[in-house]
């Protein structure tokens, strides 16, 4: 009996340790939204179609919205910016006047008054939501004619244009990076580890540093390093640390990658910037770690 019993523990834990790590990269070009106007439920769902000017987080959407007792389909069109949304329903000039629109709006500072040059086009319906991510939902307001009432978006993060990379676990889980880590996505797995004091993966990431081309190294792929991402022994999330080997953010360059005896540890020396000293990181791929030293 005792010995059946050492066999039971045994085969629980060899497949505890074969379950498979997967990540899936999957990138949101349109998302559905449930919200309320005026208290009555509704269904949104936005398409990105291209970026306005230099910024990922500015950008042109079509879509469509419908009351949920009458899923009847009401197109709209508009602006997402950083968090703010502009949506217009423009009635049987619909294609003319988002065609219009399009057209008028071609930089950040004409983003600033699209609200003004939809309202030259005459729309029927409005929606006007404002980024205030301290509140659990987006809130806004809808606009028909002269009058306005109130709206909302079951949400706190009304992005269209989103890069996931799931992270699918064992014991059935799964979690997102874009949710916990940034939204930039490029990660590729590298390898997992079990042992007393829990559960790591190790993760290679590359990713743009700016999403504005405009902006700071906005022309740049140069944010590339690991991450490790910690976890209980049952697979819920902890915490997770970032080890930068080249960055354009943080004037990272010209890191000398140095082969060790073992093939699946690599060491990096990062040279001294103006903000921080000389480091050297030994990244561990059998035991999914990463050390950081002097």
């Amino acid at each position: 009996m005792k010995n059946l019993f050492l066999l039971l523990l045994c085969s629980i834990g060899f497949y505890s340790l074969a379950q498979k790590i997967e990540l899936k990269v999957v990138t949101d070009s349109s998302q559905i939204f449930k919200g309320e106007v005026a208290g009555i439920p509704v269904t949104m769902q936005l398409h990105y179609r291209g970026i306005v000017d230099c910024s990922q987080y500015q950008h042109f959407v079509d879509g469509w919205y419908f009351y949920d007792k009458y899923q009847k389909k009401i197109s709209l069109t508009g602006i997402y910016d950083y968090g703010n949304l502009y949506l217009y329903n423009f009635g049987n000039k619909q294609k003319q006047s988002s065609k219009i629109l399009g057209e008028k709006i071609t930089s950040p500072q004409w983003i600033e008054k699209a609200d003004s040059i939809a309202k030259t086009l005459n729309p029927k319906e409005s929606f006007i939501f404002k980024n205030d991510r301290s509140n659990k939902e987006v809130q806004g307001k809808f606009i028909l004619g002269n009058k306005a009432q109130s709206a909302s978006l079951f949400t706190k993060n009304n992005m269209i244009y989103r890069f996931n990379n799931y992270l699918i676990l064992p014991n059935n889980k799964k979690i997102n990076t874009y949710d916990f880590i940034d939204s930039y996505g490029g990660n590729e797995l590298v390898s997992y580890v079990s042992d007393q004091s829990g559960n790591r993966i190790l993760l290679y990431f590359e990713h743009t540093s700016n999403f504005n081309a405009c902006g700071m190294c906005g022309a740049s792929e140069g944010e590339k390093g690991y991450r490790v991402l910690y976890f209980t022994s049952d697979w819920n999330y902890k915490k997770h640390e970032d080890f930068l080997t080249e960055s354009c953010i943080n004037n990272i360059y010209d890191t000398v990658v140095t082969k060790t005896k073992d093939s699946k540890v690599l060491k990096f020396a990062i040279k001294k910037t103006t903000t921080s000293p000389a480091y050297t990181l030994v990244v561990d791929r059998n035991n999914a770690s990463v050390t950081k030293s002097k």
